[in-house]
């Protein structure tokens, strides 16, 4: 009866301890990624090519 007792304890204090790591990551994982910084095409040819990309 003790040996089921203690299980039941452990398996309690992990599923507790595995839940808790979860929920901090979800926390602390970013959900979009950051936004690039883009510098306006100063030039013809920077423009001709920011033009062709899009």
């Amino acid at each position: 009866m003790h040996d089921f007792k203690l299980k039941l304890i452990l398996s309690l204090l992990s599923g507790v301890v595995f839940s808790f790591i979860f929920i901090i990551l979800a926390f602390a994982l970013p959900l979009e990624k950051p936004k690039e910084y883009k510098a306006k095409p100063k030039g013809l040819l920077e423009k001709v090519s920011d033009s062709a990309r899009k």
